[in-house]
């Protein structure tokens, strides 16, 4: 058996993340507490009670993905096989650094608050929307975005699932001819910033000058780049991937076939929510073999003991 950590991004988060494992969990409410020293915020609070409009705030929001992970990682770790890969979707690249040992936690959360703050800027200066659409092949979604100014593919989730980046008369625009072309459904998501564009590209700079003083080192695991769908462990490779991360499509896809044809055929998903365990089923139900092995961890084992 061959063994991946899979870490969630923005869209997982919500009221409530993460406080089954701290109440269970003194490694859990350790990590937490954490996160509140070294933000000087209470983020514990707002994941645990809200309100929903506060943890939502990519400012907010992406701190707590973060936190979240590692807190469940942390009151896990005695139970978790070894990983032979890590893996983060999108925001959830920082959370698998840190499971990889690149980069530590504090830094991390550092980090990624300065990312959610310029992302957010970002957004205020050139206002974007996303939207998922649902029911046409990659190839379909890619060339009706080529032909429209404005928007491109930021994620590549699963097959017949891909979302969109972009400006706002981009996005609608690409609506149109997507649904002209068959898109069963397309759902705009409730989010201002127009992430995996080049929207994006305002602040690459200044988030690059940020990703180069950040203590990364090399990664004791390989990480499946989110970019290129291929592992990556060297320090040098880690910034270029975070840098470019922001205006790049997540190839979520590529990235969970390119494991499963190393041979991982268990999959845990270490953060709040179920997403990318839905994700894992329908990217390989077409594989011949047995089905993968996927659990969750947004909830601890109801017979788990208090760690």
């Amino acid at each position: 058996m061959s063994t991946a950590w899979l870490f969630p991004g923005q869209g997982s988060q919500y009221v409530g993340m993460a406080s089954a494992w701290a109440r269970r969990s003194d490694c859990a409410r350790k990590a937490l507490a954490e996160a509140a020293d070294v933000l000087d915020f209470d983020l514990p609070r707002v994941m645990a009670d809200g309100p929903e409009a506060v943890l939502a705030d990519t400012f907010n929001q992406q701190p707590a993905l973060l936190a979240a992970s590692v807190a469940i990682l942390r009151a896990a770790w005695d139970t978790l096989p070894s990983p032979a890969y890590v893996a983060g979707h999108s925001l959830g690249e920082y959370s698998a650094l840190v499971a990889a040992g690149a980069i530590d936690y504090p830094a991390a959360l550092r980090l990624v608050r300065e990312r959610g703050r310029l992302m957010k800027l970002a957004g205020e200066q050139a206002p974007g929307r996303m939207a998922a659409v649902l029911g046409l092949d990659d190839d379909t979604v890619i060339a009706a975005c080529a032909a429209i100014d404005g928007v491109q593919v930021a994620n590549f989730n699963s097959p017949g699932q891909v979302v969109i980046s972009g400006t706002l008369e981009g996005v609608d625009g690409a609506t149109v001819a997507l649904k002209a072309a068959g898109a069963k459904r397309i759902m705009p998501l409730p989010i201002t910033i127009a992430a995996h564009s080049p929207l994006m590209a305002s602040v690459t700079d200044r988030f690059a000058a940020v990703v180069q003083s950040a203590p990364i080192s090399d990664a004791q695991i390989p990480i499946v780049a989110n970019i290129t769908a291929t592992p990556i462990s060297t320090a040098s490779a880690i910034r270029d991937e975070l840098t470019h991360q922001l205006t790049a499509s997540v190839r979520w896809t590529a990235s969970i076939e390119a494991m499963a044809a190393a041979g991982v055929d268990t999959f845990y998903e270490v953060g709040s929510g179920k997403v990318l365990c839905g994700l894992v089923k329908r990217i390989l139900a077409a594989r011949p073999g047995p089905d993968p092995v996927v659990i969750s961890l947004d909830m601890p084992p109801a017979d788990d003991e208090a760690a």
